[in-house]
């Protein structure tokens, strides 16, 4: 199966006496078209699972499947992770990062553009979703110019306009209102379903956990699956 898959992944932090066991043996498993809560306390593990999935630090043990590519299995089996994060994973953080000196449109076709499309099929790319996201219109405006509800559905849009098979999403919500809030997970499971992408969203939020269907609880460095209650988003 494609989406995600976590296989007994750990990470220890340091040596000897002072190492810090941060994953004790995660594991999880999302679909395609999924979305997935990750919670947890402070200190759980949530980041440190986060950026081993995302391929910004290496797991001490463990495999990691992303799509259908075995990424990590007792080390790294993909040779370029800086092209493994720009083509596989999308990335959603509590803040937009929109780059203040490109409109709209360019900040969600620059990541094409690296990917090698020609300018004119980044853009085309980039508007599409933008349109689908309710925010073409927003095209040629600044980052400055957007809401904080605006901006977060142009960093969605960056984050799905390479059709990464992965989203990984931390804490998308933190800084928006409720209406807000709802909105952008609306947007995630539509995109999920729409673009057979597998997400998994760490969050605090007690606004948006009763819309899962499924979560995963990260306690002292393990994971415990939870049904969710998959609560309607009007």
């Amino acid at each position: 199966m494609s989406g995600i898959r976590i296989e007994d992944v750990r990470k220890r932090y340091g040596t000897g006496d002072t190492a810090v066991d941060a994953l004790k043996g995660v594991d999880m498993v999302v679909a395609p078209g999924e979305v997935v809560g990750l919670i947890g306390p402070s200190g759980s593990g949530k980041t440190t699972l986060l950026k081993c999935l995302g391929a910004i630090i290496e797991p001490s043990a463990g495999r990691m499947t992303l799509g259908d590519d075995v990424i990590y299995d007792q080390g790294w089996l993909i040779p370029d992770l800086r092209a493994l994060r720009r083509d596989k994973i999308g990335f959603i953080f509590q803040a937009p990062y929109l780059i203040p000196f490109l409109d709209v449109t360019d900040n969600v076709a620059l990541l094409p553009m690296l990917s090698g499309d020609s300018n004119a099929q980044a853009r085309t790319k980039a508007l599409e979703l933008l349109e689908a996201l309710d925010v073409g219109h927003r095209g040629q405006a600044m980052p400055s110019q957007l809401s904080g509800g605006e901006q977060q559905r142009v960093a969605i849009a960056r984050a799905l306009v390479n059709r990464p098979p992965v989203i990984l999403a931390d804490e998308p919500t933190a800084p928006l209102d409720s209406e807000r809030a709802m909105a952008v997970i609306r947007i995630l499971n539509q995109m999920a379903k729409q673009f057979e992408t597998a997400i998994i969203v760490v969050t605090h939020d007690e606004k948006i956990i009763p819309t899962f269907k499924r979560l995963y609880q990260i306690r002292d460095g393990r994971t415990e699956e939870q049904a969710g209650e998959g609560r309607a988003i009007d």
